[in-house]
């Protein structure tokens, strides 16, 4: 039970967690890399059913390996001119680093190699691994790793400790990229809480998938580096460090919200260090990308907000072409105050965070990767809740939690409602489904990642199936 716990902790942190310069269109045409691991043959030594989750197309499944355990996968089918080169990215849902008072690590791999071995594909083997990568010590959520692949046919990452133990479990989505014609579509956002709950690609639809949906041809690495409470000078003091490993080319820094809370007067000190971080991802032979801080409804945050923007439009103009303008944050959350908590008027709901990375997908399609695509993004408002509200009451009697109308609530039931959350067109539920999941009250009558959160917490006998619907206050207390 204490694992399990755990486990939901951690869930629940990820859940819980108009300009007036003309924007630069494109700085260079982006050369796929897309991923080439999907569904691959998959293998682990410890817990071999769940390998195959590390690699398929849900990125709120993973691989659970109880180090020292391995995940290895057999990329022998893919044609050897789309993997010459990749990159190896794993991501967990732990904060980017161990950085400020809300920081948390949560089964990741803290010790680690990348392994590759050139044996036919078909059978696991045993022997013949090659290290091409080492890592000790690791305090990060996510990492991406460049491998020369010619030559081999399979890649392994070999977990010797989680969390810095031994027999602790770590909890990854691992994909491999081609990268054969260079490092083109790898991006990380590093930012505050508002980018940690918001670029998260484990609850709900992803940057990168969002990407892909405006183009199949583009599946990006993605790597979420948002910390909860941290501000821009915190940016500053380790933006060398993040940059010293990562072969990310595009990297965006989206801080200010807590430099500005109740501080007016702050402007200089963000200009200086975002302008310093700027200069350290151009010395790194990487592309900025600076968006706008997020509008807010928070009277110590909201009128502070223009005043840190107008340093924001000040640098792009400075830097012109080097740097990518990211969205105007300002004006959309201005625009859709609902997708704000009515907690603190700051951070998004989980609809806000959705629709943030769909205007994050939107205006990076529209500013960096190529634009001939017959199908153009958007420049309307990009989204719209995407469940009808369910504030009445049903007409009809409801189990609650049954989302997937078995007539039972389980696992399976938080599995359908993440389903729906992450790509409703393709696993939407129900009318019935929709009323049975709506089990949380979050404020907006809406299906979140909070409603599969209690299902969870269910299993784990830390809420009683009876108690639903049950209010946000009452769910958050009860992972304390």
């Amino acid at each position: 039970m204490k694992n399990h716990k755990k486990i939901i902790v951690s869930a629940a942190a990820a859940v819980l967690a108009a300009a007036s310069v003309t924007p630069c269109t494109s700085l260079a045409a982006i050369t796929p890399n897309p991923v080439i691991s999907r569904n691959c043959p998959a293998y682990s030594g410890d817990n071999p059913a769940t390998a195959v989750s590390a690699n398929d197309e849900h990125y709120f499944s993973f691989a659970f390996l109880k180090a020292p355990d391995y995940l290895a996968y057999d990329l022998s089918a893919v044609p050897e001119a789309e993997r010459k080169q990749v990159i190896a990215v794993w991501y967990n849902t732990s904060s980017y680093d161990k950085l400020g008072a809300y920081a948390n690590a949560n089964m990741e791999p803290s010790d680690y190699t990348i392994e590759v071995n050139a044996a036919p594909g078909g059978t696991y083997p045993e022997d013949g691994w090659v290290v091409v990568d080492t890592v000790e010590g690791s305090t990060y959520g996510s990492r991406q790793h460049l491998v020369d692949f010619e030559g081999y046919n399979w890649i392994r990452l070999n977990v010797s400790k989680a969390d810095g133990k031994e027999g602790s479990q770590a909890s990854v989505n691992f994909d491999i990229h081609n990268v054969s014609e260079g490092v083109s579509d790898s991006w990380i956002f590093f930012g505050d809480s508002i980018t940690a709950m918001s670029m998260n690609n484990c609850y709900g639809t992803g940057f990168a998938t969002h990407v892909n949906e405006i183009d199949s041809r583009y599946f990006p690495v993605q790597e979420n580096g948002g910390i909860g409470g941290i501000t821009s000078t915190d940016g500053k003091e380790n933006i060398d460090r993040w940059l010293s490993f990562s072969p990310a080319k595009y990297v965006s820094i989206a801080y200010g919200t807590n430099d500005c809370w109740g501080n007016p007067g702050n402007t200089e000190t963000y200009y200086q260090n975002t302008k310093y971080m700027i200069d350290a991802i151009l010395a790194a032979g990487k592309v900025p990308v600076l968006g706008k801080i997020p509008g807010s409804t928070n009277k110590d945050v909201g009128p502070n907000v223009p005043l840190y923007n107008a340093k924001v439009e000040q640098l792009w103009e400075e830097y012109g072409d080097k740097l990518v303008q990211g969205p105007d944050l300002e004006a959309f959350f201005t625009e859709h105050p609902e997708y704000l908590s009515e907690q603190d008027g700051v951070h998004p709901t989980s609809e806000g965070q959705d629709a943030m990375r769909k205007l994050w997908a939107e205006t990076m399609y529209e500013r960096v990767y190529t634009a001939d695509s017959p199908q153009q993004p958007t420049t309307e408002s990009p989204v719209e809740p995407t469940t009808e509200p369910t504030s009445e009451e049903p007409a009809y009697d409801v189990l609650w939690g049954d989302a997937n109308e078995d007539q039972d609530v389980d696992l399976n039931d938080a599995v359908a409602i993440l389903q729906h959350v992450a790509l409703e067109k393709k696993y939407g539920l129900s009318e019935y489904g929709r009323r049975a999941a709506d089990v949380v009250d979050t404020g907006d009558s809406g299906i979140t990642g909070m409603d599969a959160l209690a299902i969870m917490m269910i299993d784990a006998d830390m809420v009683k199936e009876d108690e639903l619907p049950i209010t946000s206050e009452d769910l958050n207390s009860r992972l304390k």
